[in-house]
C-alpha cells in the first residue's frame, strides 16, 4: 500500500541520516537497524518465494553485522571509556568493526548474501540495496578510518576485486552481474579508504552515479537476463546505445567518467609505496572488464537471431526518461568535460 511504501522510504532516509550524522555508537547502530527494517518490506513486496528467501537472508546477515558492531563498540567503551565513533582505539574492537562493516557492505569474504538478495529483489529495490544502503556503513568506515587495520583492509580489497571479477564471469542474470560488479567496486574503495578517505568517497559517488544509470535503463527496458538484454534493442534503440557507454564507464575505460576514480586510486596507492597492490587490483579488474564487454556486446552489437513482436518505441513513455538522460550524460562524459 502507499502508506507502507511511504513509511519504508521515510525510515530509509531517517536511518541513513541518523547513522551519517551521529557521533555516538548507539545512535549509529540505531540508524543501521532502522535501515535494515525499512528495506525488508521493499524486498519481500512481490511475495515470491525467492523474494521471501532474499529478505530472510538479508535480515539474518544484517542482524549479525549489527550485533558485531554493538559488541565491538562495547569492548572499546569497556577498555577506554569512550563511546565516540572516532575514538576507536582497542585493536580487537577495530578488527571486529572492520569485519562487521564488511558484512554490511558485502565485501569478500562476507559477500555471499549480496548477489542472492539482489537476485530476489525487484529492480528498484536492488538499486536501493546497491547504493543508498551502502551509505551508512561507508560513513562509519570514513569516521573510523584512522584506527582501522591496513593489512586486513588491503587483503579484503584484493579478495573483493578478485571475487567480483571471477564470479561475475559465468552469470547470466543482470542483477547478479551488477551485484558482483558492486563487490569489485567496493574492493577498490576499501583499498584506499585509510590513505585518502576523500578519494574513497569520490569513488563511491561515481559508482552510485553510474550504477543508478544502469539500473534505471535496465528497468525501463525490463531486461533481467542476458537473453532479454539481447532483444531489448527493439524497445528503445537510443537507450541501448547509451547503455553501452554507461557499462564501459562502469568498467573504467578512459575517457569515460568511471576511469577517473581508478586512475586516482592507482596514483595514490603508488604514492603510498603500494605499487604491488595497485598492480594486482588493476590486473584483476580485467576480469570485470570481460563481463562488462560481454554485456555491451549483447545489448548493442549483437542482433538477436529471432524476430521479436515488439514495436519500436522511439519515444519511450517512461516517466524516468529525463532523469536517465541526465544521469547517462554525467556517467559517460563527466571526466572529458
Amino acid at each position: 500500500s502507499p502508506h507502507t511504501s511511504l513509511i519504508s522510504t521515510l525510515s530509509l532516509f531517517l536511518g541513513t541520516t541518523l547513522t551519517i550524522s551521529s557521533n555516538h555508537w548507539i545512535t549509529a547502530w540505531m540508524g543501521l537497524e532502522i535501515n535494515t527494517l525499512a528495506i525488508i518490506p521493499l524486498i519481500s513486496k512481490s511475495h515470491h518465494p525467492r523474494a521471501i528467501e532474499a529478505s530472510i537472508k538479508y535480515f539474518l546477515t544484517q542482524a549479525a553485522a549489527s550485533t558485531i558492531i554493538l559488541f565491538s563498540s562495547t569492548i572499546n567503551a569497556w577498555s577506554t571509556g569512550q563511546w565516540d565513533i572516532t575514538q576507536l582505539t582497542h585493536p580487537t574492537a577495530c578488527s571486529l568493526l572492520t569485519s562487521a562493516i564488511a558484512m554490511k557492505l558485502g565485501l569478500a569474504p562476507f559477500h555471499f548474501w549480496f548477489p542472492e538478495v539482489l537476485q530476489g529483489s525487484p529492480l528498484t529495490t536492488a538499486l536501493l540495496l546497491s547504493t543508498v544502503m551502502k551509505f551508512p556503513p561507508i560513513a562509519i568506515f570514513l569516521l573510523t578510518s584512522n584506527s582501522l587495520n591496513p593489512t586486513l583492509l588491503t587483503t579484503m580489497a584484493i579478495m573483493s576485486v578478485a571475487l567480483g571479477g571471477w564470479m561475475g564471469l559465468n552469470q547470466t542474470q543482470m542483477r547478479k552481474i551488477l551485484a558482483f560488479s558492486s563487490i569489485a567496486h567496493l574492493g577498490w574503495m576499501t583499498s584506499i579508504i585509510i590513505f585518502n578517505p576523500k578519494l574513497a568517497l569520490l569513488t563511491f559517488y561515481m559508482y552510485i552515479l553510474i550504477t543508478t544509470t544502469i539500473f534505471l535503463s535496465v528497468n525501463t527496458t525490463n531486461s533481467l537476463s542476458l537473453s532479454t538484454v539481447m532483444t531489448s534493442w527493439t524497445k528503445t534503440p537510443p537507450l541501448n546505445a547509451a547503455l553501452m557507454l554507461a557499462l564501459l564507464s562502469l568498467a573504467g575505460l578512459p575517457p569515460l567518467s568511471g576511469f577517473l576514480p581508478k586512475w586516482l586510486i592507482i596514483q595514490e596507492l603508488t604514492k603510498q609505496e603500494m605499487a604491488a597492490t595497485a598492480t594486482i587490483i588493476a590486473l584483476l579488474s580485467l576480469l570485470s572488464l570481460f563481463f562488462y564487454l560481454r554485456l555491451t556486446y549483447y545489448s548493442t552489437i549483437t542482433m538477436s537471431p529471432n524476430a521479436t513482436n515488439h514495436m519500436k518505441l522511439w519515444r519511450p513513455s517512461k516517466p524516468m526518461a529525463p532523469a536517465i538522460a541526465i544521469l547517462m550524460t554525467l556517467s559517460s562524459t563527466l571526466l572529458p568535460l
